[in-house]
Formats: structure tokens, sequence, C-alpha cells
């Protein structure tokens, strides 16, 4: 019977483990996951004690509007928490007592909440939108968002929020843009207040990997970890590429007529860094690990696999900085919760739009942890721009430890520096966080499951799916179930992209918010 063997344990490997047993029949002992590190979940991570600090290198927004095909997936994993619940239903429970609505989306340089019922856009603000969102995608081809928009509109309420919600910079791809325009119009009218997002009960490795893991391993899947894999050796026969075996630094796997193998292609989380209190995150690339190289490799010479030096070339237009913070008393969750008016998991990102890093933060609901304490609380925030001196740090965030990110944040906020007594910062430096988004040509992504190929898929944020949007789960897991679907000839239907741009009614109240 068919063997498969998921190169890399993120999101995607195991979500396509998890549709290859549920959807093609393929026994779970017959399916091997192949991971480089220790922990599965890929860039879906989250780590620590008290002690020591929790850390996570980042939060997904998720909502119900969208995401089909992760929630076709976690209809079916069993909840961890709740006895008798799906992954699901603990969470569409959770969101109903905790609703989103931020009351202190934007925060100015005089510590005042911005007022964002307006978007703030003038009349060619609006066209120009417009414009971009009606146009094709090959004609928008490689293009930057700043090709189709003014200077003053990345000066306007919304561009502060969208960008900071999903993380887009100026010189960003314009086709990304667009599709997240269209993939999150429902969310354009309610942008100020995040009423569309929902949250996991706990971080996403907690309440999404480890769930789908523990499932996964009952089935009978076999997880290797501590595995590099270093080359695919291959042969053409009849016009198809087919892999022949897997080399690991360990041993070499050789696969039987009738394998498969799926393979997670580049890295948006490759070469982070850790810093400390005390240190910053030292300033890794691509040339200090192995994130990349794979693929690399096969698209060499090979068009339909991609060309992925579109998306690792420029650490300067593709790095961000996230921090974690560790608190062991309530006093700076208390003054927080006064400044915004939101509890802790009911407002989302609160952004410093004037902070020369653009740095946001978020409190989630408490415990974020599994193992988390009663009496400890942990926050995240993340900064667009940290490459740039500080206005309360005389240095560049990339430059800064825990300690100077913290001080940068109190100055924001006019804390004193007594409310982060008992904090440990941990800041992560991701040199390819959002190098999905670098402008591209739409050939530069491979199909999940390329032109030609037999037995090889790709599974990551580097295909090409139409209509949907990167740097989401939902882009990795429907990867996943596409790919899987193609090579197991699944009749069953992937579920679609939900039109919501379509709508009458979503347009309608895109345009009001659009002239308010």
């Amino acid at each position: 019977m068919t063997k498969a063997y998921l190169v890399g344990g993120g999101i995607g490997s195991l979500a396509a483990a998890a549709f290859m047993i549920r959807d093609a029949g393929l026994p779970g002992e017959n399916i091997t996951i192949l991971e480089m590190d220790t922990l599965l979940g890929g860039s879906l991570d989250a780590a620590g004690n008290p002690a020591a600090g929790y850390s996570m290198r980042g939060g997904r927004m998720l909502t119900t509007d969208n995401y089909e095909c992760t929630w076709d997936l976690f209809k079916t994993i069993p909840s961890l928490s709740n006895k008798g619940q799906s992954v699901f239903e603990e969470t569409v429970e959770f969101n109903r007592k905790y609703k989103s609505h931020s009351m202190a989306r934007l925060v100015d340089r005089r510590r005042a909440i911005v007022p964002v019922t307006s978007m703030g856009f003038t009349m060619a603000d609006r066209l120009q939108l417009l414009k971009l969102s009606r146009a094709e995608e090959d004609t928008l081809a490689a293009s930057r968002i700043t090709d189709w928009l003014s200077p003053s509109f990345f000066e306007t309420e919304f561009w502060y929020m969208w960008s900071t919600t999903f993380a887009f910079q100026p010189w960003h791809s314009a086709v990304e843009f667009k599709r997240y325009l269209l993939r999150f119009m429902m969310e354009f009218s309610r942008i100020e207040t995040l009423a569309g997002v929902k949250r996991t009960i706990y971080n996403q490795y907690d309440s999404l990997v480890l769930p789908l893991e523990r499932w996964l391993t009952a089935q009978g899947v076999h997880v290797v970890r501590d595995c590099q894999v270093t080359a695919l050796d291959h042969k053409i026969e009849d016009g198809k590429f087919i892999v022949t075996s897997i080399h690991c630094l360990k041993e070499v796997i050789s696969l039987s007529p009738g394998d498969l193998v799926f393979l997670q292609n580049g890295s948006m989380t490759d070469a982070s860094s850790l810093g400390s209190m005390t240190d910053a995150p030292p300033k890794l690339t691509k040339a200090d690990s192995a994130g990349w190289r794979l693929w690399e490799n096969l698209a060499e010479g090979r068009p339909e696999f991609g060309n992925p030096r579109v998306f690792n070339s420029s650490v300067a237009q593709s790095c961000w900085e996230s921090f974690t913070v560790t608190l062991k008393d309530t006093a700076f969750f208390d003054k927080m919760t006064a400044f915004s008016g939101n509890q802790p998991g009911t407002g989302g990102l609160v952004t410093f739009k004037d902070s020369n890093w653009l740095m946001s933060i978020v409190l989630a609901h408490q415990p974020h942890f599994l193992n988390q304490p009663s009496g400890v609380q942990v926050f995240w925030g993340y900064a667009l721009f940290p490459d740039r001196v500080g206005n309360f740090v005389p240095k560049p965030m990339a430059d800064s430890n825990g300690a100077e990110i913290l001080r940068e944040l109190c100055g924001h906020l006019r804390f004193d520096a007594d409310t982060v007594a008992t904090a440990n910062c941990i800041p992560c430096r991701m040199p390819y966080i959002t190098s999905m988004f670098m402008p591209r040509l739409r050939a530069d992504r491979p199909l999940p499951v390329p032109a030609g190929s037999a037995n090889l898929a790709f599974l990551s944020q580097f295909v090409e799916i139409p209509d949907d949007v990167v740097f989401t789960v939902e882009y990795s897991v429907r990867a996943a179930q596409m790919a899987v679907y193609q090579l197991f000839d699944v009749k069953r239907e992937v579920p679609p992209v939900t039109p919501h741009s379509k709508s009458r009614h979503v347009q309608f109240d895109a345009l009001i918010k659009a002239f308010e």
C-alpha cells in the first residue's frame, strides 16, 4: 500500500496527514512526518514556562466567515480541553463568551485613543483603492502597493489598521494586497473593532497543533524528530518527475512505486532567533539554516517548481520582530484594561501609530498557555519597522534587548517602569516573516502539485492557490487538502473560497465605511 512522507512538521503537513487518514483512507501507520526540530507545528509555535518566560513567534487571526478548509479539518479533531467537543466547537463556544470589540485600536503620540469611525480617505484614495481592487492579477503582476496608491494613503487610519492587522508593508505585493481586500471585505467595515476576529482558547500551538498531533499519533502516524532532510533523489519517467529517495542526515529512505512525498517548501520563520532581557536576537539569515535549500535545489532549472529567490533575497523587506512578555503581577494588565476599556481577550491589537517602530501589542484572554499558572500573565507584541531608531530608546529595535523594548512600550503608554518590574520580555527576530508578501509573478509560486509531478506535492505559504490569501493558517491547510485530494484522487470537493466580495450586502457595507 502507498506510503506518504511529509518533509517538515508544520500545520500544512499535519493537516495533510489528517486528510490522508480521514478522506483518502490511508492507514496512519503508512504516514511518516520528518521534522528537523523537536516540536511539531512549524510557525505555529509556543513554548516556555513561568521561570524562563514564555515565547511565541506570532499569533494568528482566525475568522469563522472564512477559513473554510481549516474548520472543515478541525470539526473532526477532538478537543483536548473539552471532552465530547471538536476543536471547532470549543472555539465557537469560547468566542461566544469573549467577543472582539476593540475600543483602543489606534493610539497616537499624545497617548490618545484615535477615533477610527472614519477611515481617513480622500476621494483620490477611494478611487485608487477601487482601481487596484478591480485590476486583473496579470495587470498587477509584480507591482508594489506603492505603485497604485499615493503617499497620503499610507497616513490614513485605514492603512494603520489594515497593515498592522495583516502585517503589510507599503513595498509589498499589490496582488496580495488586492486578494486581502477581496477575501476579507467583510472585515473592511469592522476593521476598527476587529469584531470579525475569532480566537482560540489558548495560543495556536496549544489549541490547534497539540490536539491535531495527539489525534495523528493515536492513528499510528510516525513522527521522526531531529530529522533534517538534505536532498530528494528523483528520476524522469514518461515525462513525469518522480522522487525515488529521501536523504536525511542519518539515513536514506528509499521509496517504492506509488509512494508519495509532501514537502513544505520555504519557511517564513526560517532563521528566527530569540533574544532576552539583556541581549538582542542574533541576526541570522538563510545562510545559517536549511529552511530554503531543498526548494532552491529542486527549482533550479524547473520553472514549474517556482522561484524561491523572489521571496528570500531581501531580508530588509521581509523582516520584523515580535516579543512575548511574561508578568508575575497584574500591574500592566490592570493599567491596560483601564486605559483601553477592554478586558483581556476582547480588544485585539493596540497599535501605536506614531511609533517609529510601528509597535502593536495584544492582551489575550488568560491563561494563554496550557501550563500557565494563576498569578502569571502573558502578552504578545510586534513591530513592523525594527530597523528604525525608537522614540524612547535611542537605537533600532533590531539592536534592542527585552528590557529596552519594554522601556519603549512604557514610553508610548506613559507607564512607569514599575509597571513592568516583574516582566520578562523575549524578543524574536524573523528575517523572512513576510517573505510571502514579496512582489512576484504568478509562476513564481508552484501549484500544490506541480505540472509533471507524479508523486511530489508542495505544502506551504509559497504555493499558488487562486483567490486565497497567504500568511494565514487557512492557506497552509487549503494547500494540504488540495494536494492530498489530487494525489489520492479523493472525490470529495475541497471547500471553495467563500466569495464574500461578490455579496451585494458586503459590498454596500464596505462602500458606506469608505465614505464615513
